[in-house]
């Protein structure tokens, strides 16, 4: 498809570079993509890479300096192609019928590669970041690949860690965000981790990042703009009664799961129950709207990095965006739930 008008650096408050710097000449935009109705497949084959022949990540010699070692067709070397397009009938009637899901913004994706930051709900089965990667998947196929990053409890869990791995997603470590980087692709980070995932019910249009600014830092490190995503509907998923952070000290789920909650939800078909395990559920059939937001260029000036009130400043800003999108989302609710 045809590339939009470029941005400059005073067309967009978030399209721009804030702070000192040199703004990119061009960032191209494509076109949406006329249905997302269609099977899982591409519907755009612009992109940066060729499909094939994606390097591998380094070999593993030490934790905090080099990328995990993935097998072919699984994490930083994938997603795996066979799977998603077999899969590609039950994902679609999942996020068309189940969902409703109504995804927009691709046209606001820059051409380089991007790290995109959101919030998810729903528990550990986050069903509004799973329909990012498999919309993703419908729009761009092959030719532009989005790592998804979750938990280490999940990564690791057995069977679901797997797939996890096969469809691309990768330990959230700097490293493994960065050998994405420089292997063209783009990668969606959701720092909240489960503080934002199990949040109240009450909290569910609430944009939670959890105070967790390293992605800021990272972003700026590796010269990628940072490309804010909003969603709502998640938390109609999985009711969070209670975030139990009380009870989750009282376990000491913090040196044992790495956890700082021990939520109380209400779902099917266990019913009211302390949920800790992936498997405890059914995701129910809530109405998902996601929006893929305006870029923020980042200052590139390396001095800015230890600039604590710039790192606060740009994280302030991200969630607001992210706030602002998810109070636009919500206001076309139809319904107080699942609508």
């Amino acid at each position: 498809m045809a590339n939009t008008a470029r941005k400059t650096q005073t067309q967009s408050r978030s399209g721009t570079r804030i702070g000192a710097g040199t703004t990119p000449a061009t960032r191209g935009k494509r076109a949406p993509a006329a249905s997302r109705k269609a099977p899982l497949r591409a519907t755009s084959t612009a992109r940066r890479k060729p499909a094939a022949g994606k390097p591998a990540a380094g070999k593993v010699t030490s934790k905090r300096s080099q990328p995990t070692q993935y097998p072919a067709g699984q994490g930083l070397n994938g997603p795996d192609p066979k799977l998603m397009e077999a899969q590609s009938g039950i994902w679609s009637t999942l996020m068309d019928r189940y969902f409703r899901l109504d995804f927009s913004g691709f046209e606001n994706l820059p051409d380089e590669p991007c790290l995109l930051v959101g919030v998810h709900s729903g528990g550990p089965l986050t069903m509004d970041a799973w329909t990012v990667i498999m919309a993703w998947w419908r729009e761009f196929g092959e030719s532009r690949s989005l790592h998804g990053t979750a938990h280490d409890v999940l990564m690791n869990a057995p069977v679901l860690g797997d797939y996890f791995k096969r469809v691309g997603v990768v330990s959230p470590s700097k490293e493994n965000i960065r050998a994405a980087f420089e292997q063209g692709d783009d990668v969606i980070l959701w720092p909240g981790g489960e503080v934002d995932s199990y949040r109240a019910w009450r909290h569910r249009d609430k944009a939670v990042l959890g105070g967790r600014k390293g992605f800021i830092r990272l972003a700026m490190s590796a010269g990628v703009p940072i490309v804010p995503v909003a969603t709502v509907g998640g938390h109609d998923t999985l009711f969070v009664l209670s975030e139990g952070r009380g009870l989750a000290r009282a376990l000491k789920l913090k040196e044992r799961m790495r956890s700082d909650v021990a939520p109380i939800t209400l779902s099917w078909p266990f019913g009211v129950a302390l949920h800790l395990t992936p498997f405890q559920h059914v995701p129910l059939p809530a109405k998902i709207r996601t929006r893929i937001l305006e870029p923020v260029y980042l200052d590139n000036d390396p001095q800015r990095l230890n600039d604590q009130g710039y790192v606060e400043a740009m994280y302030e800003k991200i969630e607001g965006d992210i706030q602002a999108g998810m109070d636009k989302l919500a206001s076309a609710r139809r319904f107080p739930v699942f609508g």
